[in-house]
């Protein structure tokens, strides 16, 4: 079991007289004191050096002869410790997109280590978002009891505008007999004329099978074709539900998609990455009305916007500016 305390018993390192004490994991945790206290002593010389120094010895023989040997602080005893970074306050940037990550140097590898055991997830459904190759598919499909009867759809069109003439008649000279044309099932020879002005789906029925034990390899052929006509997306029809699998990250329930992980979701430093509010600086700037106008009670004129307070009236270009702005907008 983890423990949720750093315990530290018998520490000496310099100035430190023996002492005994708890530290609380997953908290915000200062040492306070007089200048000479052993504050450093204890969060650098003792805690952080015992921690990189277990870390040093974790790696290969190899490795370990190009750091060199790290001393053992004056310490009895030291539990509960993880792999540990600092900081030194003296060499602190002043860069806004400076972060621990940054300055420590684990930036890369947490975006790399994310980008390959991350699992999305579905911010409505609150489910896995997972990409399944067409064997899992298959696999999926089996997992239906015997004797269900199952439909294999392909979309083809997914809420587009327009007749969609030219794919109804590629799906018509590949041999395709039945559609779901707006959750309608039709003959494609019963196919209705569709509105160019409104939005329509079109799915094809490539198989209509019931679940029975020696049915994988049609199946398999069938989810090949399915996902070939839809471009990487297939549903899995029955008479209880409707499944949406894709060999994308996409929700099987309502089809929200995310792109594959890759390092650069998680930079706070590319568009691909960061906030679109604050491009990844943590802030947002915005005018706060109460400033700008401290007394709403007050008109335009009245000097209500204390900017223009020494200004009103006068020739200055930015007042006769917000002048010609606010007679524009007949203010």
């Amino acid at each position: 079991m983890e423990k949720k305390f750093i315990t530290i018993k018998g520490a000496r390192e310099n100035n430190l007289k023996n002492i005994n004490l708890q530290i609380p994991k997953e908290s915000f945790v200062v040492f306070t004191g007089l200048s000479g206290s052993g504050k450093t002593t204890l969060a650098f010389d003792t805690i952080f050096a015992e921690g990189q120094r277990r870390y040093f010895e974790s790696l290969s023989s190899y490795a370990r002869q190009f750091l060199g040997n790290l001393e053992k602080p004056d310490v009895d005893a030291i539990e509960g410790l993880s792999p540990s970074i600092s900081i030194d306050q003296k060499g602190s940037s002043h860069n806004p997109r400076s972060t621990v990550e940054t300055v420590t140097e684990i930036y890369d590898y947490l975006r790399l280590l994310y980008a390959r055991i991350g699992v999305p997830y579905c911010p409505i459904h609150h489910e896995p978002i997972i990409a399944f190759p067409s064997t899992k598919m298959v696999d999926a499909i089996l997992e239906y009891p015997i004797g269900t009867k199952i439909q294999i759809l392909s979309p083809v069109v997914r809420s587009e505008k327009g007749t969609q003439k030219e794919i109804l008649e590629r799906i018509r000279q590949n041999g395709f007999e039945r559609l779901r044309v707006d959750g309608e099932f039709v003959s494609i020879s019963e196919v209705p004329s569709l509105d160019k002005n409104k939005k329509h789906s079109i799915e094809i029925v490539v198989d209509r099978i019931i679940i029975k034990d020696d049915i994988r390899s049609r199946i398999f052929d069938s989810v090949e074709t399915a996902l070939d006509w839809g471009h990487g997306y297939l549903l899995i029809y029955t008479e209880n539900e409707e499944k949406l699998l894709s060999q994308h990250h996409t929700c099987k329930y309502c089809g929200f998609s995310v792109p594959k992980l890759e390092p650069r979701l998680f930079s706070f430093n590319s568009p691909s990455g960061f906030c679109p509010d604050c491009k990844g600086l943590g802030v947002k700037r915005e005018a706060d009305p109460k400033i700008i106008v401290p007394n709403d009670e007050l008109s335009i004129d009245e000097s209500a916007i204390i900017y223009y307070k020494n200004t009103i009236h006068s020739t200055n270009l930015e007042w006769q500016e917000f002048k010609l702005l606010c007679d524009l907008y007949k203010v």
